[in-house]
């Protein structure tokens, strides 16, 4: 039976404004407590949660370090986006990094998106306080934020590996983007395979820290990545139909697009890469962002954008 959790019963440290949706108890003897989660090893018994959560929902995991490059947030924006809208609701921990870029993606599209806390989920808990906003959004587009821990509950180093197998049990799969030897990702791909859970990794450059975890789990059997589709082909699902390559409307604009068709970069490489003057290149990629076939991934670094 579902319950609302009742902040006077328990915890004083949770304030709950009207716009946020209650927070909810499902406890794993209810019929809509998630199907994939009540088969992994130690499933929690209790669930706090906020939106809606479908005990047949088809989950996909996308994690990564917090300290991600430029590569990796393109990476991650596409993978969870192309996957949002083969039909997949993306699952991540709203972590700063590849976290965030994943649900942001997916909320991006109006599609669902599921955050693993390793928190409480009341707003004075939630970690990381700057992605409250992100939590909102994820709300309003139906997705539903997620924990074991009851309001008012801090994070430790503890809550965050433990929910981890909270991410990696709801999920068909986990994809790391990016990842250091030892880091929260690689220990959420520990959990899938624990779990019998399919993993999946994104190669990167062979010098970066970033790729010793993806790489790591590649060599020891982890399904490399180039695109979505190779993701929803190991599932068995049908593949993504994404856009086609994307086009601007004047001389600027495709000569802008091409050179980033090789990754992200800052604008002070595309005016030197373009040979076009500065104000406008400014102007272009103001014009393109406004269009959806650019986007600034932060400190004026512009990627194509596949939305």
């Amino acid at each position: 039976m579902l319950e609302d959790y009742n902040p006077s019963t328990t915890s004083s440290h949770s304030s709950l404004r009207s716009e946020w949706a209650p927070i909810r108890i499902l406890k794993i003897e209810d019929k809509n407590y998630p199907k994939l989660l009540k088969e992994i090893k130690e499933p929690p018994k209790v669930l706090y949660y906020r939106g809606e959560l479908n005990p047949g929902d088809q989950c996909f995991a996308i994690v990564g370090t917090r300290r991600c490059s430029d590569y990796g947030k393109q990476v991650a924006l596409e993978m969870a986006g192309d996957l949002a809208e083969a039909g997949l609701i993306i699952v991540s921990g709203l972590a700063p990094g590849i976290d965030t870029f994943a649900h942001t993606a997916t909320v991006e599209r109006k599609k669902r998106t599921i955050a693993v806390l390793g928190t409480g989920i009341d707003e004075k808990t939630i970690y990381p306080q700057s992605n409250l906003k992100l939590a909102q959004r994820i709300l309003e587009t139906g997705g539903c934020l997620i924990s074991e821990y009851p309001p008012g509950t801090p994070g430790s180093k503890f809550t965050f590996p433990q929910r981890n197998r909270i991410i990696s049990g709801l999920s068909l799969g986990v994809l790391v983007v990016e990842a250091k030897e030892k880091s929260g990702a690689l220990i959420t791909a520990d959990w899938a395979k624990k779990q019998g859970r399919k993993i999946f990794a994104i190669p990167g450059l062979i010098h970066s820290l970033n790729s010793k975890g993806p790489h790591y789990l590649i060599k020891n059997g982890a399904k490399l990545v180039e695109n979505a589709n190779d993701i929803l082909e190991e599932l068995n699902l049908p593949k993504s139909t994404r856009p086609g390559e994307v086009l601007g409307e004047t001389e600027e604009e495709n000569l802008i697009l091409e050179t980033l068709k090789e990754g992200p970069l800052d604008i002070d490489k595309i005016i030197e890469k373009t040979k076009l003057p500065a104000a406008t290149v400014a102007s272009t990629l103001s014009i393109l962002e406004i269009k959806g076939k650019v986007r600034n991934l932060g400190n004026n670094v512009y990627a194509i954008s596949y939305r």
